[in-house]
């Protein structure tokens, strides 16, 4: 058993047992950029993407205003979050200092420590190099120039072609390299850090499979690769950032690799790396035995990518519960993805419980939640789910209030406990800046967390989390199409959850909630995009 079956019942525990260090505090003083920053690099700004007011066609490939519009509607900022409600950073939030600007994507505490580099091959639009997109500008940073393509698939493996399909990673020339800086996050929650940028991950990715699916283009995340020879290709310490996600396009027009001329293999005493640095704000950055040890447990290797049928052993149990209760067919979404992803919010504290969620509306959340995978190449694509899902019914059309199975296949609910589950979900929540009793259903995915770890060893941690944060965005996305108020927390006792849903004999492990519902009426707000 190794280090990540700790980590994974120290998380669970830490409603009741703070993980250490138990006395931290941020130093909000000292707290590290928004995103890493390189001086002296180049940075080219990308173009206009795609507008929203035309229906998305199907594309052969990305083309670059595909590429730009999927980060700017992903990790670019879109817009400033001014409107009055009940999270504790309200005060700071109109000092232009303390910020905070809208996301397609959602992040554990509105961080979002995710770098994303682009490793331009032949046939792109750009000179062959490494970039990172930097979202306050909007543009690319050239860290290299040179294709480094070969270095990038050499590093994934000769396994690599499991994930065949539109942009298959063994003869892709053009990658999304994912990496997260720790201190992004760890200085404000040191030891969860590791925890929460999992589910960053994932709801980045998500984000894009969702925007990409417009175009009828795939997203598919390779997790299994060499992850210390990526690390050294960007120029990063293995212990400060890790490398969760390569991502392989599908270049519109593009030759494959193997179309193309050969990339001479050599090792990694000659490979290329990265010059121009992130350069730290922090004048002193943190190191926490815990994050140290947990990524040193996940780091990756191509040679340990699992079996395509290993998670089987992993996956979800059948829904438990009362006769089922048949649920209306889900409608389709009012509004487009890229204009949900930009209409997309936390509401914090804004719910309102007088108006019931309709039926429907209630209906297409839970599918498209129980549909959502993170879809790497450890995952068959016909395989069983890793997630089962439940939810808290406070105030939804037709539904006596009690907590319920769903059944995915069968589009049912089952009753688990019936009765108004408003003070469960209050009293066991640790923040105050949600009325849980107020929100229309509290969602709640679990994995089997113990049995994915047994499956496809330690690394299979980044794929729980990022599994999680693929639903928390798909649920975030839904909510924001048909115009209602949502919300993810996981500040929560895990435990107590797992006795109120009668899953104790059981390993599956609720690793956040998902509220949703109306919000007030006429909210105060500021609008800034006409200031």
């Amino acid at each position: 058993m190794g280090y990540a079956h700790v980590y994974a019942h120290e998380i669970m525990h830490r409603g009741r047992v703070p993980m250490e260090p138990v006395d931290f505090v941020p130093d909000w003083a000292d707290r590290p950029r928004k995103a890493k920053f390189h001086p002296d690099a180049e940075t080219i700004p990308l173009p206009a993407a795609p507008p929203h007011a035309l229906p998305p066609r199907p594309a052969p490939g990305f083309t670059l205003p595909l590429l730009s519009g999927m980060l700017q509607d992903s990790y670019g900022l879109t817009g400033r979050r001014l409107a009055v409600q009940a999270n504790t950073d309200l005060a700071a939030l109109p000092h232009y200092t303390h910020a905070n600007w809208s996301r397609g994507t959602a992040s554990g505490g509105g961080l979002y420590p995710v770098a994303v580099h682009w490793a331009a091959g032949p046939g792109g639009p750009l000179t062959p190099g490494l970039y990172h997109y930097a979202p306050h500008q909007h543009g690319l940073r050239r860290l290299l120039t040179g294709d480094v393509t070969g270095q990038v698939r050499e590093a994934l493996g000769h396994g690599a072609s499991a994930v065949e399909g539109a942009g298959a990673a063994a003869g892709a020339t053009q990658y999304l390299v994912l990496s997260v800086k720790y201190w992004q996050n760890a200085f404000k929650y040191n030891s969860f850090s590791f925890h929460a940028v999992s589910m960053d991950v994932g709801a980045l990715v998500q984000t894009w499979r969702l925007w990409a699916a417009q175009y009828g283009l795939r997203i598919d995340p390779v997790l299994w690769f060499d992850e210390e020879r990526l690390a050294r290709l960007l120029g990063v310490a293995a212990g400060d950032e890790g490398v969760f996600a390569v991502v392989p396009l599908t270049w519109e027009g593009a030759p494959t690799h193997a179309e193309g001329a050969p990339v001479p293999a050599h090792g990694g005493a000659t490979d290329a790396a990265v010059r121009h640095q992130d350069v730290e704000r922090s004048r002193r950055v943190l190191v926490f035995e815990t994050l140290q040890r947990i990524h040193e447990a996940t780091v990756g290797r191509a040679a340990d990518r699992p079996a395509p049928d290993a998670l089987d052993a992993a996956a979800a149990f059948p829904p438990r519960g009362a006769d089922p209760l048949p649920l209306p067919p889900p409608p389709a979404p009012p509004a487009a993805t890229g204009r949900a992803l930009r209409e997309r919010r936390s509401s914090f504290g804004r719910f309102e419980g007088s108006r019931p969620v309709a039926a429907e509306q209630f209906a297409a959340a839970l599918a498209d939640c129980a549909a959502t995978a993170y879809g790497t190449e450890a995952e068959r694509p016909d395989g069983p789910p890793l997630t089962s899902l439940y939810a808290f019914v406070n105030h939804v059309e037709g539904l006596a209030p009690g907590a319920y199975a769903y059944d995915p296949a069968a589009h049912t609910l089952r009753l688990v406990k019936p009765g108004p589950p408003g003070p469960f979900l209050q009293r066991t929540y640790f923040l105050s800046n949600y009325n849980l009793e107020q929100a229309g259903a509290v969602l709640v995915p679990t994995v089997r967390t113990t049995a994915v770890l047994d499956a496809v060893g330690d690394r299979g941690y980044r794929l729980v989390g990022a599994t999680i944060g693929a639903v928390a965005q798909t649920f975030y996305t839904t909510a924001a199409s048909f115009g209602l108020g949502a919300g993810v927390a996981l500040g929560f006792d895990n435990i107590a959850y797992r006795e109120e849903l009668g899953l104790t004999e059981t390993d599956e492990a609720p690793l956040l909630i998902m509220l949703l519902g109306h919000e007030r009426p006429r909210p105060a707000d500021f609008r800034h995009e006409t200031a």
